[in-house]
């Protein structure tokens, strides 16, 4: 009997372990993943913004531009059909 005593109380502390770990997340996955997304788009946008702006002695918001992109898009395409 003290065997099957000591044996019913191992599995006891082992869920009483398991039970332990779980732990709510403070931020879900979901608002993780959409948190990341965000940071992407923004680090972008500023990467782009110094770039223009800091090493190419324009105006940094004209980096944002739709106007300025369509004209790096020409270059890139005038490059390409003339080889």
């Amino acid at each position: 009997m003290t065997e099957e005593r000591w044996k019913e109380q191992q599995t006891e502390q082992r869920t009483e372990r398991r039970k332990k770990r779980l732990r709510k997340r403070l931020i879900p996955i979901w608002l993780r993943i959409i948190i990341v997304i965000v940071l992407m788009v923004v680090s972008t946008a500023v990467g782009a913004m110094v770039g223009y702006g800091g090493l190419g002695n324009g105006k940094p918001l004209d980096a944002l531009k739709p106007s300025t992109w369509q004209h790096i898009i020409d270059i890139v395409k005038k490059d390409t059909k003339s080889e």
